[in-house]
């Protein structure tokens, strides 16, 4: 069953060489689970809320590209610098954050340069049973 998703839930990128976390960015009244401000699919800005995913490999992005042709053609992994411009994909529509879809932890986010963005842990605390 889907997670929603809270700030500092573990992204991983694609094209990236390490995970990064969540950003959010809600500043007056956050909605909040676990104590942790919660996501909505608006939550898609590159820093503010997408932040670096280490090395990026995506021939697509023009740094990678640059280097790659400096280098004979030869792969240049390039720092990563997100081109996010669209919302994540999948949100919760009958549970509204801020006035926009909850993220949840299937959703999918798009990177310009060719990376698919995936939720790894949602951010919420594990709650004991016993």
């Amino acid at each position: 069953m889907p997670k929603y998703v809270c700030k500092g839930a573990k992204l991983k990128c694609s094209m990236g060489s390490k995970q990064s976390a969540l950003g959010v960015t809600h500043l007056k009244n956050p909605v909040k689970s676990h104590k942790k401000n919660m996501a909505c699919i608006m939550d898609h800005k590159p820093v503010d809320n997408i932040r670096p995913f280490g090395l990026c490999k995506t021939p697509i992005n023009p740094a990678v590209a640059a280097a790659t042709a400096a280098a004979g053609g030869k792969l240049q992994e390039m720092p990563c610098i997100p081109n996010t411009v669209t919302p994540w994909i999948k949100g919760k529509t009958n549970v509204l954050i801020k006035g926009k879809p909850a993220l949840m932890d299937n959703c999918k986010l798009m990177c310009m340069w060719a990376g698919v963005i995936k939720v790894v842990n949602a951010g919420q605390k594990t709650v004991s049973s016993g």
